[in-house]
């Protein structure tokens, strides 16, 4: 168990503790509002969640928040669903976020990247101009505060400008990458309503030009409260017909007006996965998501003017909107638009070494194909400017800390991290201050009081439980769209342990006060009274050189058994024979326990996927009960369609 894990993979040393913002701000905060002063980190994370409102107060004075209106108080109501944050305030992100253009005007902003791998710097005052420019123009278009503002649009400059134009004018942005389908799109952006739509004509991926102008047309068709389109020409044609030009909206030079909103005012919709029926459409505002980022980014990510800040991502994962958020500190962020594998496994190190990153951040998945692909990064790479290496997306297995250890630096700060969309945050994960001990998170974040409860709402410790969070959070959910009387949100979190977010994660919190992530609760597994996470089967299994991906599923028979199989997807050239499904059962039995031994082993074409990446367990699980297809999964939200055609069948043959 994670838990007799007394020896770190790393530990920051003393000047980098003392150097750390969260260091300082624990020295500044203690001074002025009552912090402890000593005990380091957890003791600073106990004051933040025993003292909330002081807590919240510290943030904002330390990062210099700008309130137009003060607010009357801190929490206004501290219910949940239903916390009420600094009641009476107005602000506005857009301003927070181009602060940095007032004293580094020529410094760049953004570096955009393509599969070129060559960065193109957008300066801070650049990024400013056309802000204001385009907020100007969608002002004249008669987009008001509170109107949706949606963009088609792959990780490039022209989405964060469109980003920022819609916050400075109280707009409510929303995004997909241009890879999701007509389909896709449109069961995101109808359930909005938006007035503009920003899109592409397509995209390069993988070294490949893909045109995307009929789905674009398709959504004009299709989305009937829309004033207006405007063309981004990524691959040169000409604008469609009524369609606005980008270059003409971003040509002028004009100071941005930043429309000062209430503090609960809509920043941005993002959705959940949506793989059993419509997303969810999740409702995040501008003060929340302020104060919530620059928390999580300059006290835990460390991030200040001095760092480049990469993160692989798209702009239909929450990941985007948190990489845009490190404007808010500061830092020059790092866009990259291309394949994370193009034109080889190594193409993400290069990005990061190219644009001298300090964090980079990328997925777990990412991080296991390299390992079992033989790249070597800090072989092949200058990656000295890199500090930080984070990953979510899933649970980082323990061979992924050892492989980032070994392949990019024995003095790396490894940082897994575990949040959602539906905070657009993290939940546990960096600290910069602390030890990192293989297969763990390092702690809980400050002003989250995250613990980890049995069925009757005990709170376990170094036992597995249920990922709940006790106290609000800024950056939850100020509602769901089309959620009147709010019940699908309460009945998102809250229908389990009243009043109590429940997340849906296993989650074991150490001794220690480390985090360990196991998976899915709503895909649990539960042999023999004993509840286990997903994540620990995939990590032993795929270790295994002739495994490339795998999932498992445990299902409730009927008669009161329970079958568990496991599937997977094997390498290139392997074969299920009894040699290989012995060693597979071997090492669950050696390294788990007998009772994780899966009762089949079944050979399949592929994995299926959420379009952000993350394996649909809980689809399949339905699937094999019997569900037809079309109830079982949202097609839109799929990968690869064809894949869950194999389990359909099996299904159909075992009944």
């Amino acid at each position: 168990m994670s838990t007799e894990n007394p020896q770190p993979l790393w530990q920051p040393d003393p000047q980098r503790i003392a150097r750390a913002q969260v260091t300082r701000f624990q020295a500044w905060a203690a001074q002025r509002y009552g912090a402890p002063a000593e005990g380091g980190y957890p003791s600073l994370h106990r004051w933040s969640v025993d003292e909330l409102e002081t807590f919240w107060t510290a943030v904002t004075d330390w990062f210099d928040v700008r309130f137009s209106t003060p607010p009357t108080r801190v929490l206004g109501d501290r219910s949940m669903p239903g916390a009420e944050w600094f009641p009476g305030a107005t602000l506005n992100y857009a301003e927070h976020a181009l602060r940095a253009a007032d004293t580094r005007a020529d410094e760049p902003a953004l570096l955009h990247v393509d599969e070129s791998h060559e960065p193109r710097p957008v300066s801070w005052a650049e990024l400013r101009r056309q802000v204001g420019s385009l907020a100007a123009e969608l002002r004249a278009l008669g987009v008001r505060p509170g109107d949706r503002v949606s963009g088609y649009l792959p990780n490039v400059p022209q989405a964060v400008v469109a980003l920022l134009a819609t916050a400075a004018v109280g707009g409510v942005w929303t995004s997909c990458a241009p890879d999701f389908g007509a389909r896709s799109v449109l069961d995101r952006f109808q359930q909005v309503e938006p007035v503009v739509l920003f899109t592409v004509d397509g995209y390069r991926y993988g070294g490949k030009e893909h045109d995307r102008r009929e789905v674009v047309a398709e959504l004009r068709r299709e989305l009937p409260t829309l004033r207006a389109v405007v063309h981004i020409p990524l691959l040169g044609t000409d604008a469609p017909e009524g369609a606005l030009d980008w270059s003409a909206l971003t040509a002028g030079d004009t100071e941005p007006v930043y429309e000062q909103v209430p503090f609960a005012h809509p920043l941005w919709v993002l959705y959940s996965s949506g793989t059993t029926g419509l997303p969810k459409a999740i409702v995040q505002s501008q003060g929340g998501i302020l104060v919530e980022h620059l928390k999580q980014l300059g006290l835990h990510c460390d991030l200040g003017p001095e760092d480049r800040f990469f993160w692989y991502t798209s702009t239909g994962w929450m990941m985007w909107n948190f990489l845009v958020s490190g404007l808010l500190t500061g830092t020059t962020i790092v866009l990259y638009d291309g394949s994370p594998g193009y034109p080889d496994t190594g193409a993400q190190w290069r990005v990061a070494e190219r644009t001298g990153a300090t964090l980079y951040g990328t997925s777990a998945a990412y991080v296991m194909a390299c390992r079992k692909a033989g790249v070597h990064p800090a072989r092949d790479h200058d990656l000295s400017a890199v500090q930080c290496v984070a990953t979510t997306g899933s649970p980082l297995p323990p061979d992924g800390f050892r492989w980032l250890h070994d392949e990019v630096r024995d003095d790396l700060w490894i940082a897994s991290v575990s949040g959602g969309t539906d905070v657009c945050s993290c939940f546990a994960g960096a600290v910069p201050t602390l030890p990192v001990h293989t297969g763990e998170l390092q702690a809980p974040g400050l002003g989250t009081d995250l613990q980890s409860w049995d069925p009757d709402g005990n709170p376990v410790v170094d036992e597995v439980g249920e990922l709940v969070v006790t106290n609000p959070m800024p950056s939850m959910p100020v509602h769901f769209w089309n959620d009147p009387d709010g019940a699908r949100y309460h009945d998102s979190y809250f229908a389990t342990y009243p009043g109590v977010w429940r997340h849906g994660d296993w989650i074991t919190i150490t001794s220690r006060g480390s985090v360990v992530i196991h998976g899915r609760s709503d895909s649990t597994l539960n042999r023999q009274g004993v509840r286990m996470g997903s994540a620990d089967i995939y990590e032993v299994v795929e270790r295994l050189p002739e495994i490339k991906e795998s999932l498992v599923i445990g299902i409730e028979q009927p008669d009161g058994g329970y079958w568990m199989p496991l599937f997977v997807h094997l390498a290139p050239g392997a074969a299920l024979d009894e040699a290989l499904l012995d060693r597979i059962k071997r090492t669950i039995r050696e390294q788990l326990s007998p009772r994780h031994v899966p009762d089949e082993v079944i050979e399949v074409p592929g994995v299926p996927h959420t379009l952000t990446g993350k394996r649909i367990e809980v689809p399949v699980k339905r699937l094999l009960q019997g569900t037809p297809l079309d109830k079982a999964v949202n097609p839109g939200s799929i990968d690869n369609l064809e894949l869950l055609h194999f389990y359909e069948e099996l299904a159909r043959k075992r009944s």
